[in-house]
């Protein structure tokens, strides 16, 4: 089989951000007439990749060549005037402005100075044939579907005589229907030529509209593979780098779990995790995993009350609880860390004192304040246990590493003395040392009686320290799996790339 030329090539691109070695020598190739899936799990270098190719970012290394001659662009702009348009996951469009509008944005055709609306609007009801959509340009684009919305957005890439169309998690808000439309005009685009660079967490979607697949790991490069040629099990593995093989679980003996504390029937939220079934004991740890938007953050959040549920109910102790709110769920003594910690956790400019207070003075209210010397004491009794450094209550939070400031979001919530304890990723992007503290905490808060809800996408993490695995594909809970000496990385990997079909072993 011929191989024709490529439309784009990157070569070992390298990029840098201070301390971070975001992609180092990367390449990619795209094909005319291909679906080219981009593959990796969260920080591998896939948003750095397309900054790099669209000219958000210069690069520090390598080079970039567009039908065969070498490029350099200084702004996305610059990108779209070569042919490389970008549609991205919030589609970045001007609800209140028509159809049309949204499509030619900055290029409106003129007569006489003026905007020639007739000719706008013939030649948007044109381009949206091309896509077998028939719509009233006219009307505001706020009036239809995202996926409808998505189209525009293609339609508007595609109308400046696209080469290289990027799709950036263009299926994350769309149901079964709309993604099969999706599709169908990918494919219609990849007839005309169009090389399409497609960013996806939906495995089975990638295995459906892909010819060929580059994955990214850590910001380097694993390999260029033919998506026939791969596995969902081998992709898998290539995407999270772990050997397959049992890893050195932190609990000891098994255990047997008598005290139910919370269990949840056919609990799910329309459009973000689809009705579940789970049971957590006391003392008891829970991994969730699955790849990176698997639904692991979306069953946090409705078990913390974050998210309402659309469906099903919880029940705590046997006894039907309604968690419609962060503070029911806190007077329920359950506490949750969120997966990101700057932006939903911590606040930078107050001090280690006082974002450790922040949940007990919530549950309290602003009108009773925690007295001054119960803050002192209960801070420096964390700040102890959980060796914050430096170990100063009136440091500024922004100014601790990673580790540190994971530490205070967990000191915050240990205050509360919670029964149920939710981490969402609480070791991703802090060093070992401190990965290792938190996942013995883990290991000691379940000794002493806590149950705890722990999401990782480091597998071998879920595997070490917990009592079973809820492990999730495409907003489902696919299986339940103990973690006995059978469950080994294989068959955690095989049941998320199966999606439970074969391999796994419900419990």
């Amino acid at each position: 089989m011929v191989v024709p030329a490529p439309i784009l090539r990157m070569s070992g691109i390298g990029k840098q951000f201070p301390g971070v070695k975001a992609l180092d020598g990367v390449d990619l190739r795209l094909l005319p007439g291909e679906v080219h899936a981009l593959m990796g799990e969260n920080g591998a270098g896939k948003s750095t990749l397309i900054k790099v190719l669209t000219g958000v970012h210069p690069i520090d290394a390598g080079t970039i060549e567009l039908l065969g001659e070498p490029v350099a662009f200084g702004s996305p702009l610059a990108a779209q005037g070569a042919g490389i348009s970008t549609v991205y996951q919030e589609v970045n469009l001007c609800a209140n402005l028509s159809v049309a509008e949204n499509i030619f944005v900055g290029r409106e055709p003129r007569r006489w100075g003026r905007i020639d609306w007739p000719r706008m609007r013939a030649r948007a009801a044109e381009l949206l044939a091309r896509l077998e959509l028939d719509l009233d340009v006219s009307a505001p684009l706020s009036t239809y579907s995202p996926a409808i919305q998505q189209m525009v957005a293609i339609a508007r890439a595609i109308d400046i005589e696209a080469r290289v169309l990027i799709l950036d998690e263009p299926t994350s808000s769309l149901d079964a229907i709309e993604v099969e439309q999706l599709f169908k005009v990918m494919r219609s685009l990849k007839e005309e030529g169009i090389a399409i660079l497609f960013v996806s967490h939906f495995l089975d979607q990638v295995y459906e509209i892909s010819d060929r697949m580059t994955i990214l790991r850590n910001g380097r490069l694993v390999g260029e593979y033919l998506t026939k040629d791969l596995s969902q099990i081998e992709l898998v593995a290539k995407m999270i780098g772990q050997e397959l093989a049992a890893l050195e679980k932190l609990h000891g003996e098994a255990k047997v779990f008598d005290r139910t504390l919370l269990e949840a029937r056919g609990l799910g939220r329309a459009g973000a995790i689809e009705p579940f079934t789970l049971t957590i004991h006391e003392g008891e740890v829970l991994g969730l995993a699955g790849l990176l938007g698997s639904g692991r953050t979306e069953v946090a959040r409705l078990l913390f009350g974050a998210d309402h549920a659309s469906a099903g109910d919880v029940t705590m102790d046997g006894t039907a609880v309604s968690l419609r709110t962060p503070r029911i769920a806190m007077n329920n003594r359950i506490a949750f860390c969120s997966e990101n910690r700057k932006s939903d956790g911590l606040i930078p400019d107050l001090t280690l004192r006082e974002n450790i207070i922040l949940a007990l003075q919530a549950t309290r209210g602003w009108t009773r304040p925690v007295p001054r010397e119960q803050q002192d004491e209960l801070v420096g009794k964390y700040i102890s246990a959980l060796k914050i450094s430096p170990p100063n209550p009136e440091h500024l939070v922004r100014d601790l590493s990673g580790g540190n400031q994971q530490k205070v979001l967990l000191a915050r919530w240990l205050i509360l003395e919670p029964r149920l304890l939710i981490l969402d990723e609480p070791t991703r992007g802090i060093d070992i040392g401190a990965k290792t503290e938190i996942q013995r905490l883990v290991a000691q808060l379940s000794d002493g009686g806590m149950a705890v809800l722990f999401i990782s996408a480091e597998l071998e993490e879920v595997l070490r320290l917990s009592h079973k695995v809820g492990v999730l594909r495409d907003r489902r809970m696919v299986a339940e799996l103990p973690n006995d000496d059978d469950l080994t990385m294989d068959v955690l990997m095989e049941t998320i790339a199966s999606g439970g079909a074969s391999g796994g072993r419900a419990e």
